[in-house]
C-alpha cells in the first residue's frame, strides 16, 4: 500500500503541468517582490510627499492608546488602514504588471492569423463540360 502511495504521489508530481505551476508560483513570487519593490520605493514616496509627506504604511487609528499596567507597557491597539492602502496599491500594480506582461507574450506566441483566400468556383465535372459545349454549338446553329 505505500509503495502505491508513493509511486501514485510521484506519478503526480512529475506532470507537466504541476511542474510547470511550480515554475510559476517560483517565478511569479520573484516578479511579485521586484514589483513590490518598485511600488514601495519609487512610486509611493513620491506620492506620498504630494499628499504632504505621508508614509502610507504609517497611517493607523488608535482605538485604544498604550498605557503602562503595573510597570509593563500594554501596546496600543491600532487599525493598521495605512498599511492596507499600501498593500491593495502593490496589488494594483503587480495584477497591471502581470497583465502587461501576459498581454506582451500572447503577442508574440499568437501570430495573426490571415484570413482564408475566397474560394474559387467549384471545377465542372467532364459531364457538365461536355454539356455546356453542346448547348453552345445548338445555341450558335439556332442564330444562323
Amino acid at each position: 500500500m505505500k509503495s502505491s502511495f508513493l509511486s501514485d504521489f510521484k506519478a503526480f508530481a512529475m506532470r507537466g503541468n504541476v511542474i510547470d505551476m511550480a515554475v510559476g508560483v517560483v517565478i511569479g513570487a520573484a516578479f511579485g517582490k521586484i514589483v513590490s519593490s518598485i511600488v514601495a520605493d519609487i512610486i509611493m514616496p513620491p506620492i506620498g510627499l504630494l499628499v504632504g509627506g505621508v508614509n502610507f504604511t504609517d497611517l493607523k487609528l488608535v482605538l485604544k492608546p498604550a498605557e503602562m499596567v503595573d510597570g509593563v507597557e500594554k501596546a496600543a491597539v491600532t487599525l493598521n488602514y495605512g498599511n492596507f492602502l499600501q498593500v491593495s496599491f502593490d496589488f494594483l500594480i503587480i495584477a497591471f504588471s502581470i497583465f502587461l506582461f501576459v498581454r506582451l507574450i500572447n503577442k508574440f506566441l499568437i501570430k495573426k492569423e490571415e484570413p482564408a483566400p475566397a474560394p474559387s468556383a467549384p471545377v465542372p465535372s467532364d459531364e457538365v463540360k461536355l454539356l455546356t459545349e453542346i448547348r453552345d454549338l445548338l445555341k450558335k446553329d439556332e442564330k444562323v
